[in-house]
C-alpha cells in the first residue's frame, strides 16, 4: 500500500456518558489513552484511484462502506508493520482488541475525541468549526479549513459523516454500523456530537467516511474495550417478547 499515514494525536484516557436515545439508557464509559486521526482519512491517505480518480487529493475519502475501510485499516496497518486489528469472514468480524493496527473508533472514543471536553452540541460556533448546509457545497470539502477544536481533531462535526465501530442497534437494525458527525448536506440540528446514524456494512453513501484510531487496548482474550463488548451487543440484540414489524435482530453464531 503506496501512501502515507494518517496523522494521529495522542489523547489522554477519560470519561464519556453515552445516551441511546431509543431505549433512553444512558452509559458512563471510562476509556484508556488512545490515538485518534487529526482529520478523516483524505483520498491521499486512503490511496486508491477507483475511488479517488478525480477528486482532491486532499477530500475526505467518502462513499466507501463499513468493510471498505475495515479492510484498508488492515492493509494500512501491514504497510506499517502493525498488528491488524480485525479478521473478517465475510460478514463477520471481530476485533482483537490487544492488536496495535489502524482501526476505526468506538462510538466513545469518537465522540469524547469530538467533545474535547466540551458539554454543549458544538465544541464551537458551527460556522467556524464544520462544513454544513449552511455553506452550500454540493460534495465535501478539504480537511482541515475550519477551526479545530480544543484538543487539535478537525472537521469531527460536518463534511462527512464517520463509520465507526459499533453496532447501531442489533435488535432492530441486524448488523448495521453507526457513523457520528454530519455531513456538508446536513442542516444544522443534524451535526451535534451526540446524534448518531447508522447503515449497512456494505452500503455505499456519498456523505460517509471515516477517520482511524489506533491502541492496544485489551488483552487478545477479552472482548471488550473502550465503551464496547460483544456481551452487550448479544444483549442489545435481544427482544424480549414480539418482534415488532421491520425489525431485523443480529443473530450471532
Amino acid at each position: 500500500m503506496d501512501t502515507k499515514p494518517p496523522q494521529l494525536l495522542s489523547l489522554p484516557g477519560g470519561e464519556i456518558e453515552l445516551r441511546d436515545a431509543r431505549t433512553g439508557r444512558s452509559n458512563a464509559v471510562t476509556l484508556t489513552a488512545f490515538q485518534i486521526g487529526r482529520t478523516a482519512v483524505t483520498w491521499a491517505e486512503f490511496g486508491a484511484p477507483r475511488y479517488g480518480s478525480g477528486r482532491s487529493p486532499h477530500a475526505p475519502a467518502h462513499g466507501l462502506t463499513w468493510f471498505d475501510v475495515i479492510e484498508w485499516c488492515n492493509a494500512a496497518s501491514v504497510a506499517q508493520g502493525l498488528t491488524p486489528a480485525y479478521a473478517r469472514s465475510g460478514r463477520k468480524v471481530e476485533w482483537d482488541v490487544a492488536a496495535d493496527g489502524y482501526r476505526l473508533p468506538t462510538e466513545a472514543e469518537w465522540e469524547y475525541a469530538c467533545r474535547a471536553e466540551t458539554a454543549g452540541p458544538h465544541y464551537g460556533p458551527l460556522d467556524e468549526v464544520s462544513w454544513t448546509a449552511l455553506d452550500g457545497l454540493s460534495a465535501p470539502t478539504d480537511v482541515a479549513l475550519k477551526a479545530p477544536n480544543d484538543l487539535g481533531a478537525y472537521d469531527m462535526l460536518g463534511n462527512v459523516w464517520e463509520w465507526c465501530w459499533d453496532y447501531a442497534d442489533p435488535a432492530r437494525y441486524a448488523d448495521y454500523r453507526t457513523f457520528r458527525g454530519g455531513g456538508w448536506a446536513d442542516d444544522a440540528w443534524n451535526v451535534r456530537a451526540s446524534v448518531r446514524r447508522g447503515s449497512a456494512p456494505d452500503a455505499v453513501l456519498e456523505d460517509v467516511g471515516f477517520r482511524v484510531a489506533r491502541s492496544a487496548c485489551g488483552q487478545p482474550t477479552v472482548k471488550a474495550a473502550q465503551g464496547w463488548s460483544d456481551e452487550a451487543d448479544r444483549d442489545r440484540a435481544k427482544v424480549r417478547g414480539p418482534i415488532p414489524f421491520g425489525w431485523t435482530p443480529l443473530r450471532f453464531d
